[in-house]
């Protein structure tokens, strides 16, 4: 029986450490108050569906990328702003659920909210959709800047995910205070080392990250 009680400790133990590749943290063990909303773990996404690999709203990241985000998160608590993230590591598992999706032309539930002016059959095309995901590799975030007081989302001038031009980062027909509120987010994230993807306002990679050429598959939970 004491061999047993040995063997249940040691799994327990195995289990509790072992659940991330070397490498990766869970981000609220780096910053506790960390607002994280995975967008892929609920309908609320451009497939309306809760996507492959998403069992829990547990944000990952490389731990350089983490230790990143919080001198981020301090920075815009000074000026009583947060951050909130809507996704960072993506398995590839999610990757070929999108893929699936964008190849079903007839499935297009969500097509008035996240891409009304985009013909589905173009996402792959246009950049909105890949084969492979930085995310994947585990230092790409997808981020907006909420008040620290009300909690809600700042005007970036478009919403998450929005497929079209109005979600550039330097597209020009929107109000000051959106274009303002973009260079807010820009700026403290390049200060901290990352670098943006010009066609979405919310994504960051990690500059140097330390698994470039790695897409990673191992499920959220």
């Amino acid at each position: 029986m004491r061999y047993f009680f040995k063997f249940l400790l040691f799994f327990y133990c195995f289990v509790s450490f072992a659940q991330l590749p070397k490498g990766f943290v869970y981000v609220e063990d780096i910053i506790p108050e960390i607002n994280v909303e995975l967008r892929y773990y609920t309908s609320n996404n451009f497939v309306g569906k809760v996507i492959d690999g998403y069992h829990s709203n547990k944000l990952i990241l490389t731990k350089q990328t983490a230790i990143a985000l919080k001198h981020v998160q301090e920075e815009l608590q000074n000026n009583n702003l947060c951050l909130k993230i809507y996704d960072g590591y993506r398995p590839q598992q999610a990757v070929n659920h999108f893929i699936r999706w964008a190849n079903d032309l007839n499935d297009t539930i969500n097509k008035p909210i996240f891409y009304p002016d985009v013909a589905k059959e173009n996402l792959f095309k246009a950049d909105y959709i890949a084969s492979r995901s930085g995310h994947s590799r585990g230092s790409t975030v997808d981020l907006t800047i909420i008040n620290g007081n009300t909690g809600k989302p700042i005007d970036m001038g478009s919403t998450y995910d929005f497929f079209g031009e109005v979600s550039w980062v330097n597209y020009d027909n929107i109000s000051d205070i959106q274009k303002a509120n973009r260079k807010i987010l820009q700026k403290v994230m390049l200060k901290y080392g990352f670098r943006n993807y010009p066609k979405e306002w919310w994504h960051f990679t990690l500059k140097g990250e330390p698994f470039p050429n790695t897409y990673f598959d191992f499920p959220i939970k």
